[in-house]
């Protein structure tokens, strides 16, 4: 059964969804079962692959590690940050070379929740 939220990956050809809505089923791809990419955490100021959140006046900043940037290489990249404020989900697409970080224009809230997607080391959450 898919989780809500819940970033799923075919093992084969790469695919990556996001699930929206969760029914009963179990998520497919080149006639195999989705892999569910489990949210991974670790302390953000040392982890570089930890989203770290800042206010700003127009909302929030997310850099993808605290003190060291995580890398932008061809090889090894940040796809996408995402910022999940209350029940709205916001979502900036990098690509390499790009700043492994995002600003989101939201209204502020104590409930914040910022996640990433590394293409090697797959998905972390703040």
């Amino acid at each position: 059964m898919a989780k809500k939220l819940g970033i799923y990956k075919c093992e084969l050809c790469g695919n990556i969804t996001e699930v929206f809505v969760a029914g009963g089923g179990d998520l497919a791809c080149c006639g195999q079962n989705m892999k569910y990419m489990e949210e991974k955490t670790a302390d953000h100021s040392t982890e570089k692959h930890v989203p770290f959140v800042e206010k700003t006046e127009k909302g929030y900043k997310v850099r993808v590690g605290e003190n060291a940037a995580h890398p932008m290489t061809e090889e090894h990249y940040i796809m996408w940050i995402e910022l999940i404020v209350d029940d709205l989900i916001l979502r900036k697409e990098l690509k390499p070379n790009d700043k492994p970080e995002a600003e989101f224009e939201v209204k502020h809230s104590d409930n914040v929740i910022a996640r990433e997607y590394c293409n090697i080391h797959g998905h972390w959450k703040n």
